[in-house]
């Protein structure tokens, strides 16, 4: 099966020293984004609590201020884990061009070299493709709370769905363009969908999540290679 036998080769390249770089780098900005992310919320809330807060009609309300302390523990606590994954897979995704041509010198030799992706462009869709994984992931809370049973589930198949079309168009467009990355992921979008709901399984689980995206980007470079023959 393409998708087992792309995952295996991408697990199997893990220890390869470009990887490890890029998984040192990756680890250490998703780090440094997470702690800034949480002491701006805290500043905010101590912002927005450090006076007395009032509402129109109503007057001084004393119990909103314990309510934005104690939201400081989400801040510190859920905020890391909410956002680990989507900082994560978007951080990783500006060294997407170092993963692939990793993962081409390695298993297929014989292919011409391809200009690399400008810094500006590989910035602009990492910010895009984070801003998308929150929103959506945001939503879904909703549908958590609705289909709580079915929880897991709906996580794996939204965020499978978007790190398969996300992970195959960046690889795809190195050799082939936006558009004909485009096409070639309509032609084959339940495939890729399954193997990035491959990938997003494992994102429940801490620390994991941080070398998945890796693997993801290993993983859809093998998949295109075999798709585009």
């Amino acid at each position: 099966m393409i998708i087992l036998n792309a995952f295996f080769a991408a697990i199997g390249q893990i220890g390869d020293p470009k990887f490890r770089s890029v998984l040192f780098r990756g680890v250490g900005l998703t780090i440094v984004l997470l702690i800034a992310a949480c002491a701006g919320a805290i500043w905010l809330i101590n912002w927005l609590s450090s006076g007395e807060i009032t509402l129109p009609f109503v007057g001084a309300v004393p119990w909103l201020n314990d309510v934005l302390n104690y939201s400081g523990i989400f801040a510190v606590v859920i905020l890391p884990v909410f956002l680990m994954m989507p900082v994560a897979s978007a951080i990783i995704s500006l060294f997407l061009e170092e993963v692939a041509q990793a993962v081409e010198d390695k298993h297929y030799p014989t292919l011409p070299k391809v200009p690399g992706i400008a810094i500006s462009d590989g910035l602009r869709d990492a910010l895009s493709f984070m801003g998308v994984l929150i929103v959506a992931n945001l939503l879904a809370l909703i549908l958590y709370v609705i289909f709580t049973p079915l929880a897991p589930f709906i996580f794996w198949g939204m965020n499978g769905f978007l790190l398969g079309r996300e992970y195959f168009t960046l690889v795809a467009m190195r050799r082939i363009g936006r558009e004909g990355a485009r096409k070639l992921r309509g032609k084959h979008m339940v495939t890729i969908w399954l193997a990035g709901t491959l990938m997003a399984i494992p994102l429940t689980v801490p620390l994991v999540n941080l070398v998945i995206p890796i693997v993801g980007v290993a993983t859809f470079t093998h998949i295109y290679h075999r798709l585009s023959v």
